[in-house]
């Protein structure tokens, strides 16, 4: 785990409402809202975008998703990405469904391509906040997931 004064990036901003996600991810879990129709909803959400319920409870997903599109960006907009271009930011739809905008890790940005299966990691950047990043996945693995 790095110390939170080596981590020169910006954070997400913890609240009440999505605590028990990074939570989670501390715990090296994945888990979203799950609303009492089944529909998994991220980012969180008062209540689910398909039928409105307020109703839900955090669920664990598998971590396995697809790209579903992705960038490389090139340009330095934050100093916390000094000497760190290029690096991608990629969208990940998880096989429940959400997307995720995160990381693609363990691969060269030129390996990158849209509908390449990939698995949650977890990057423990500061003792208090981990964040999900995603890998390549073994794609005969996968098969038999």
């Amino acid at each position: 785990m790095k110390d939170a004064t080596e981590y020169a990036k910006p954070l997400p901003v913890r609240d009440a409402e999505n605590a028990p996600y990074y939570d989670a991810l501390q715990r090296h879990e994945l888990r979203m809202q799950r609303c009492v129709e089944g529909h998994y909803r991220f980012p969180v959400s008062p209540v689910c975008p398909e039928c409105l319920s307020p109703s839900y409870e955090w669920e664990p997903v598998s971590g396995r998703g697809t790209i579903y599109s992705f960038v490389i960006v090139h340009q330095q907009y934050d100093a916390g990405f000094k000497g760190e271009t290029p690096y991608n930011v990629a969208v990940v739809e998880l096989e429940e469904g959400p997307r995720l905008v995160t990381n693609i890790v363990g691969c060269d940005n030129a390996g990158l391509r849209i509908g390449m299966p990939v698995h949650v990691t977890y990057d423990d950047v500061t003792p208090e906040f981990t964040l999900a990043r995603f890998a390549p996945a073994d794609e005969a693995a996968m098969a038999h997931a």
